[in-house]
């Protein structure tokens, strides 16, 4: 994977800016959207997009899979064909599609096939979910530009895939690394997602 200077200057060359412009008079009609990634673990993600401008809630979860109402342990067996993801609600006036993909790109890898690190299983698949033909082309839009731009040494393994049904992740794993920042996992996963993240985005970052 290249370096975070690099992939910064490639999404800067290849994607357009992804701070919306603000329309003032339609803040108080804003309607939230949500958006659902599978980029591994999903305490990583989760804990990175708390951090961003705009968004407004994010709940780890499952999706993908053929079973309703799976549990962790049911889905960690790598039976059940789900992905370990992060349901994003954000408002569209205050971040955008293009943003929240750049982040995804920017915090996990996308090139290595059902494995981040050391966590390994279908369950960690690199996956996008659109709910939406404007998430689909979005999304194919940054992989088209990264590949282009040769960002990641290897290629882009994520997949996209229709949004059919999320299921929230038991209690426990929610808000996981503010619950439990002392924990090993949190410190040496989870800590130098959110420094990487909070280097490139740090104009982004919520007050």
């Amino acid at each position: 994977m290249k370096t975070v200077a690099l992939l910064f200057l490639v999404f800067c060359g290849c994607i357009a800016s992804a701070q919306p412009k603000t329309n003032k008079k339609m803040e108080t009609k804003t309607k939230y959207e949500t958006l659902t990634l599978g980029g591994g673990c999903y305490w990583c993600v989760e804990a990175v997009y708390e951090k961003l401008d705009g968004v407004v809630k994010v709940t780890s979860g499952f999706s993908g899979g053929k079973n309703a109402n799976p549990s962790y342990e049911a889905v960690c067996s790598g039976t059940t064909g789900h992905a370990e993801v992060v349901q994003i609600t954000f408002d569209p006036n205050k971040t955008n599609l293009d943003e929240l993909f750049r982040v995804f790109f920017t915090v996990h890898d996308p090139t290595t096939l059902n494995r981040q690190g050391n966590d390994r299983g279908t369950q960690y698949r690199s996956v996008i979910f659109y709910n939406s033909d404007a998430q689909k082309q979005a999304a194919k839009a940054i992989i088209s530009a990264l590949t282009k731009a040769k960002a990641f040494d290897n290629p882009i393994v994520t997949t996209l895939e229709p949004f059919t049904v999320f299921y929230s992740a038991e209690g426990y794993h929610q808000n996981y690394y503010q619950n439990n920042k002392s924990q090993p996992y949190c410190q040496y996963v989870i800590q130098p997602k959110l420094e990487k993240f909070e280097k490139v985005f740090k104009d982004r970052l919520k007050k």
